[in-house]
């Protein structure tokens, strides 16, 4: 390595960490490059940053192929890896029906032995017949000591594959064959085409929907994904209103004489109201000629944006089973290196606004601490989508526990908060009480894989609430691929992520502009997911947690800086990328762990604490 002898002097520190290469491709043999998740095609030929609509909703089209491939196949290692472990430790008392208790996807299995075959579950007669072929072929297959995995294969609008694996040591002779549903596949072409604005906002669920131009809240018509870029979408049937101070038993009663209102929530001066018989903008022309409140906005709805160690090492490697070939993310920004300084503590506690978290998943043990659902608060805060799940995995799955995949953080706690419902889309409110309720329960970070492009007083004011309270708030910010500022993304008093590709350039569905504080890896993330599974989603949904991550392992690092100071920190040591400086596509740049846990503890290695000029001639240097 070449270093000049001033600079070298100065900064050996500084230019010994930033040696350690970055890049998957130059980590040595423990791990895979970049095209466990290739890319749809080369980079020579990728579209522009900013593409046309038809040539962003190619690439959506060709990201949401790619999200399902992968999670085909982050659902095929983890079937054959406890399949073999199952094989290894099976005895006479442990039936074979454990599999299938584990794996809800595992539709029948058989395990024999040589002296006879053990069956469990069952089949319907069309489905049997359609998979016989596949299943004596796994039979001839493992009685000729080899293993067999069929195609996946589609019925009756479904798809399964087949698998049969024997065990290694000869004098076992034992083997299992089990037909898998692959539902979790088609639930996620399902998930990715909503998050990726494939389609127009759903329109399932409570509210009755309408849409209007952000800004000026002029009536407009959502008919493809891509008009989910220019417009906001609120319940048509209702509207939030602040007034100058509450109101009395006697004005409600008035309110639901004249206007045939119920009161739907209520906090302090601010009323949200459903109305059977007036939609909002007649509401809202009522209120401000007769109350002149201090605000009144339609009650917006948010919608999910969603991609054992040598203890000489100068990384920690984790022993999850899909990480080494899978999680790309977590290397791309330096998380291993990261790991050296902190793992995080229990202490922090990540709030996850989203659609609920599977409180019984396996990756998730002992990482979660009590939650609220604010759509139902009869009921506890269970994902009945997937974005939250996947969400709170990034964040904080086991790591080292040899089960699937590793979170960011080895100890950070999650608090699930409910505020989306089965559509995945939630209301102002919901996402405004949830943020409060975090905030009063001890949430020291809230990450909000959720937006719109409406600014709504009343959630600006819960955000107020939480900023003032010490809390770093995290936004996506959204996956239209424009301009226009998402919210609560765009606001002062939150971090606002856009997403990366592996080539570290902006991914094509990223929203973008002034307003973007840093990027992180979205494109193809592998993760946990409902049904004690794992699936690969690509979007800002998938971006936002890494940094809430990053922002939990600076307070573990450091648990006296302010807020404020995280979220400086995160900017300050980011990867610069793209133009040099802050810029439209990554904000300040690309987030980096290993910078921001050495700055966060006061540690002089850290590059980022260095002059641009200065990183950039070390970079030369270091060439």
């Amino acid at each position: 390595m070449r270093r000049r002898t001033l600079l070298g002097l100065l900064f050996t520190a500084a230019v010994i960490a930033f040696a350690i290469p970055l890049y998957p491709t130059m980590r040595g043999t423990n791990h895979r490059t970049p095209s466990a998740f290739p890319m749809p095609s080369p980079v020579p030929s990728r579209v522009p940053s900013h593409p046309s609509a038809s040539n962003e909703a190619s690439y959506k089209q060709q990201t949401v192929l790619r999200d399902m491939e992968a999670t085909e196949r982050l659902s095929r290692a983890q079937i054959e890896r406890d399949i073999q472990n199952f094989l290894k430790s099976k005895d006479a008392h442990r039936p074979i029906k454990d599999l299938l208790r584990t794996h809800p996807e595992i539709l029948y299995v058989e395990w024999g032995n040589g002296n006879g075959r053990q069956k469990a579950g069952s089949l319907k007669p069309e489905l049997a017949t359609a998979v016989a072929t596949h299943l004596t072929k796994a039979r001839t297959a493992v009685k000729q000591g080899s293993n067999y995995s069929s195609p996946t294969f589609k019925h009756g609008g479904k798809s399964y594959f087949v698998l049969a694996r024997h065990s290694s040591e000869v004098a076992a002779k034992q083997n299992v064959l089990a037909i898998v549903s692959t539902e979790v596949i088609q639930a996620v072409e399902r998930h990715q085409r909503r998050n990726l604005r494939l389609i127009p906002y759903p329109p399932e669920g409570r509210y009755r929907i309408e849409s209007v131009t952000p800004g000026n809240n002029k009536e407009t018509t959502v008919r493809t994904g891509e008009d989910n870029g220019n417009a906001s979408h609120y319940a048509v049937d209702e509207i939030v209103v602040k007034f100058r101070k509450p109101l009395t038993e006697k004005q409600l009663l008035q309110l639901r004489r004249e206007l045939d209102l119920s009161v739907v929530r209520h906090t302090g001066k601010t009323y949200v109201f459903r109305s059977k018989k007036h939609k909002t903008m007649e509401l809202k022309k009522y209120f401000v000629d007769k109350y002149k409140p201090e605000f009144i906005e339609p009650h917006y709805l948010y919608l999910t944006n969603e991609l054992g160690n040598d203890p000489n090492s100068k990384s920690i490697i984790p022993n999850d089973t899909l990480y080494s070939e899978y999680q790309w993310n977590l290397p791309e920004i330096t998380t291993e290196l990261g790991w050296k300084v902190t793992k995080g503590s229990p202490d922090v506690i990540v709030a996850v606004l989203d659609t609920g978290v599977q409180a019984d998943h396996p990756d998730l043990k002992g990482r979660l601490v009590p939650g609220m659902n604010i759509v139902d608060p009869s009921k506890p805060p269970n994902d009945d989508v997937g974005h939250g799940t996947h969400v709170a995995g990034i964040i904080a799955a086991e790591v080292n526990n040899g089960e699937g995949v590793a979170g960011m953080t080895w100890f950070t706690k999650i608090m699930p908060v409910k505020v989306l419902d089965s559509s995945g889309a939630g209301s102002t409110y919901s996402v405004a009480e949830g943020i409060i309720w975090a905030t009063d329960h001890g949430a020291k970070i809230i990450n909000m894989s959720l937006g719109n492009y409406a600014e709504a007083e009343f959630l600006h004011d819960a955000l107020k609430y939480a900023y003032d309270h010490g809390v770093v708030l995290v936004a996506a910010s959204g996956n239209d691929n424009t301009e226009r500022p998402g919210y609560p993304a765009a606001y002062d008093e939150v971090i606002a992520v856009s997403a990366t590709d592996p080539d570290e350039s902006k991914a094509e569905y990223s929203n973008y502009g002034d307003y973007i504080d840093v990027a992180a890896p979205g494109t193809s993330i592998p993760s946990t997911y409902p049904g004690s599974r794992y699936a690969a989603l690509s979007g800002t949904s998938m971006a936002s947690p890494h940094v809430a991550a990053l922002a939990s392992l600076v307070r573990a690092a450091n648990s006296g800086l302010t807020n404020k100071e995280v979220m400086e920190l995160l900017r300050r040591t980011a990867k610069d990328l793209g133009q040099s400086g802050k810029d439209k596509d990554f904000g300040y740049g690309q987030i980096d762990v290993v910078s921001a846990l050495n700055s966060a503890s006061g540690s002089s290695t850290s590059l980022q604490l260095y002059p641009l000029q200065v990183r950039r001639e070390l970079e030369r240097l270091n060439k």
